[in-house]
Order: structure tokens, then sequence, then C-alpha cells
């Protein structure tokens, strides 16, 4: 029966793993995208564990679980299928915040559905660890093997050093994502306004009204077309230019 194992004694840091660690803090400071940074984040997983096959990071963001930056597809059909049994190594590190050792899938009674339905991809061991990052649990990082047993004690402690490391750099490109679309979108927000502001001028100018009644006759005309306030200034001011042209 195959069991959870702590990490082993202590191993020291190699050179490589070192290397491995510069090279992702130098991701934070690129301006990769999210799933272009998680895409080498798991590719240097998979180079830096022995034995692996694939690799791949699971997010947890908003109560969502999703997959990304998968080195193939068979990992990522590994991770669909967790998901949709609702069980399976990534779920139960997230969840338990633990990591978790499979030897051979073929004898795995913790996930029976899971590790049925990932048998036929060719996978037999897997291990997995939660991406923690201060109180917060991010997702987890996965490596998969072809062959039964090929992770031990030291392929654990490398995951561990990995994952701590690889969790600060999730969660700063979370926070680096979600201020981008919040910087989206208030700069969508800012054209939205000028375009009401420019539109409310072309109908002051065509109508005589004054401001007020000027945005009345916006609002009326996006309910009568059915359509954003936006979308309404900017046909007012398209009209506008067509009339100056013609």
């Amino acid at each position: 029966m195959n069991t959870t194992r702590a990490p082993g004694p202590s191993i020291p840091l190699t050179d490589e793993l070192a290397g491995v660690f510069a090279r992702m803090s130098g991701l934070l400071l690129s301006t990769e995208t999210v799933e272009t940074s998680l895409a080498l984040l798991s590719s240097l997983a998979h180079e830096t564990m022995p034995g692996s096959s694939g690799a791949g990071v699971s997010v947890i963001e908003g109560g969502r679980r999703t997959s990304a930056g998968s080195t193939d597809d068979r990992v990522r059909k590994a991770d669909s299928l967790q998901y949709e049994l609702d069980e399976g190594p990534c779920l139960a590190a997230t969840a338990t915040r633990e990591q978790i050792l499979i030897d051979d899938l073929e004898d795995e009674p913790r996930w029976p559905r899971w590790a049925a339905a990932a048998r036929p991809l060719g996978l037999r061991a897997a291990m997995s660890a939660p991406l923690v990052a201060g109180d917060a649990t991010v997702g987890a990082i996965k490596v998969y093997a072809d062959h039964p047993a090929a992770f031990d004690a030291r392929s654990m402690h490398l995951l561990a050093l990995f994952s701590a490391q690889a969790a600060l750099m999730v969660a700063n490109v979370q926070v680096h994502d979600r201020a981008k679309r919040l910087s989206d979108g208030m700069r969508q927000a800012v054209r939205d306004r000028d375009l009401v502001g420019m539109a409310k001028g072309v109908l002051m100018g065509r109508h005589g009204v004054d401001e007020d009644g000027a945005f009345r006759m916006l609002v009326g005309r996006s309910q009568e077309q059915g359509a954003g306030l936006a979308d309404t200034a900017r046909k007012v001011i398209d009209s506008a230019v067509g009339r100056r042209r013609s």
C-alpha cells in the first residue's frame, strides 16, 4: 500500500537547484503572461526531477481549480480527470498541505477512480506538493513518471524545496495578473467616460440642450437601441464625424 512519505534527511542544495531557483526568480522580473510563466515553471520542475516524464501546476483562485503550464497533453488529461472525479494527488496535496507520493498507479487505493482513469495514459508514478504562500494555498505542483517507483525521498525533498519557491512565484504572478486586469478595466472605464463626454458635447451642440439634457438623450437612445452607453456614445460621435466629412 502506498503512503505519503515525509522528506528524507537533509540533502545539500545542489548548484543545479540553486540555478533553477535563480531562473524562477527571473520570471518575476519578466513581462511574460501568467500562462507563459507557469509553463516555464512546469518545464523547470520536469527538468529538475529525475525520472519525471511531465509536470504541471494546479492553480486555485477564487474557488476555481485549473491546470496551467502543463508540459504535455497527458499531464493536462490526468489533471482534468482529478477535477472531473474530484479526487487525486493534487487535490489532496492542496487540501492537506502535505506532499503526496504515488509509487504505482496500479496499486493506489486512496483515489481508485482517478488511478484507473489515469493508467491508460501510460502514467505509473506521481508526486505532488502544495503551493503555500503565507496563509494561503494557491495550488499544487506535480510531476508524473512512466515507470513505478520513479521517485524517492530525495525526489520528495527536491520537490519540497522547489514548491516553496514556486508558491511565491505563483502568488506573485496572480497578484500581477489581478492588478493588470484591474488596470485594463480602469483604462476602459476612462475611455468609456471620455466617449460619453464627447457624445454629450455633440448632442448639446446639435439640439441646443444642456449637459443634463444631452445625457438623458444619450441614455434614452441607449435603451431604445438595447446597447451599452459607451457603444451608443460611439455611434453619436461617428455620426458627427460622418456629417463633417460629407
